[in-house]
């Protein structure tokens, strides 16, 4: 999920709506509400973060510290004056990368994934078992040949090998790939995509991957 920080409504909305045209949830907040938000949020919330997005706003430059006392996520700027005094105030609050507008969806979310690497000084992919899951949105790769998912089942099976080892709740996977605020879908259609899902994974590998116990998640582990 995407977040976006912005004291206009209309760049909020702009924004949340490109998202959501490229099948990405992201949720909106006035600066001064995600100030208190990315404060008290529970960790689960703040973990389904993929990165955040700051615009316009007078506590703009303290909000970076604040995420980064919760999250490594990405910090993006977009920056309205293409100045230089304004994008040196913006690096040393702490973002990791400043873009100018107009700038794509794709674009930033590549930025992300960029930075994520860097981080973590990790590759592109990352492997368990005979499964291969990019960061850059591509399909995953089985036993080296390309496995297409819909979006849905492609970001629920990298958000499983992400937290590969430990159980997500059915609560958590929603949040990563609906986000937090979504109200018009409802919760239990990540049952429905996890059992296409595993029905796929079945078929390609001769077994279930997957293991869900009630109450407790589901974990994908090759150890």
């Amino acid at each position: 999920m995407i977040v976006v920080v912005d004291e206009r409504e209309l760049v909020k909305d702009g924004y949340t709506s490109l998202f959501g045209r490229e099948g990405i949830p992201s949720t909106g907040f006035d600066p001064a509400e995600f100030g208190e938000w990315v404060n008290t949020a529970a960790d689960t919330d703040i973990a389904a973060v993929e990165a955040f997005l700051l615009g316009q706003g007078e506590q703009t430059l303290e909000l970076p510290r604040a995420i980064r006392d919760r999250t490594q996520a990405p910090v993006i700027a977009v920056s309205d004056q293409p100045s230089l005094e304004s994008t040196l105030a913006l690096f040393d609050c702490g973002v990791d990368d400043v873009v100018r507008k107009p700038v794509h969806p794709r674009e930033i979310m590549a930025r992300a994934a960029a930075i994520r690497r860097r981080l973590k000084a990790i590759s592109n992919f990352t492997e368990i078992g005979p499964i291969r899951i990019f960061s850059d949105g591509r399909d995953p790769e089985i036993q080296n040949e390309v496995f297409p998912l819909p979006r849905r089942e492609r970001r629920i099976l990298e958000y499983l090998v992400q937290n590969r080892g430990r159980r997500v709740s059915k609560t958590q996977i929603f949040n990563a790939i609906y986000g937090l605020f979504d109200d018009e879908v409802e919760e239990n259609v990540v049952e429905s995509h996890i059992s296409k899902l595993r029905k796929k994974l079945r078929k390609k590998l001769g077994f279930d991957p997957i293991d869900s116990k009630r109450f407790l998640g589901y974990c994908i582990d090759w150890s």
